[in-house]
């Protein structure tokens, strides 16, 4: 009894130790995010999966996108976004406990698989750094890595980076770039309606599309446009 008991506490500490040493070196191999404070990146991890992707399948990469600045992006499209993905933006630092509190709950209610429960934040860092796998280690590696960026650039810049870098459809990334494609605008010139056909296509771009919605993307469309008024971005700062 004694013997058991005594290795069931070595595996624990050494499970413990395991852990804080692999904790460790993913906080010591996160990127430098301070460049971003003034600098836009000129691709990112989601770009250069998606050109893989591309290349694998014989098909030319394609990449549209024009970088704008927050001021030059029509509120319409930063109230549909939060409301889409992420409505407590402005009060989290970078994760939302509630909201992952209440993905695992329905997700136990209902039998289903896990909800997401990703900020945006968290979108912005798994889009620059890392890849769409689910694994344990790289979802550490993006809540650590969204909690730097919520550390080192203001709330505002990590909006306007989110706008200009996501994906929003094939080959078209941020929102001039996806505004100009699908209505033939610049993205300070959209309306209600077409920035809540952009926001709600955002879970899934490639399936989804502004310029040909479907019925269940008219139906996200629907959703956002009756909550529009609740969510005012601030002009500027945190």
């Amino acid at each position: 009894m004694k013997f058991s008991a005594r290795l069931a506490a070595r595996v624990l500490i050494g499970t413990a130790a395991f852990a804080f040493v692999g904790l460790g070196y993913i906080w010591l191999t996160l990127p430098d995010v301070r460049p971003l404070r003034t600098t836009p990146p000129s691709t990112t991890a989601w770009m250069e999966m998606r050109a893989r992707q591309a290349r694998a399948a014989g098909k030319p990469v394609r990449k549209i996108q024009r970088w704008v600045s927050y001021g030059r992006i029509s509120p319409n499209l930063t109230r549909a976004v939060l409301l889409a993905e992420d409505s407590a933006f402005w009060s989290h630092e970078g994760i939302d406990f509630d909201e992952i509190k209440m993905s695992i709950e329905d997700s136990w209610e209902k039998g289903e698989p896990l909800r997401g429960a990703s900020t945006i934040t968290q979108q912005l860092a798994k889009n620059l750094y890392l890849s769409p796998s689910r694994n344990p280690t790289r979802k550490i590696t993006e809540f650590l890595i969204a909690r730097r960026l919520e550390a080192e650039l203001s709330k505002r810049r990590i909006l306007e980076l989110y706008l200009n870098l996501i994906e929003w459809g094939d080959g078209i990334w941020g929102c001039e770039a996806a505004a100009r494609a699908y209505f033939g605008v610049s993205a300070a010139e959209l309306s209600q309606e077409q920035a809540a056909l952009m926001a709600g296509a955002i879970i899934n771009p490639v399936r989804y599309s502004p310029a040909h919605p479907n019925a269940r993307l008219l139906r996200r469309q629907a959703i956002i446009l009756r909550r529009m008024g609740s969510i005012t971005p601030p002009g500027d700062g945190k």
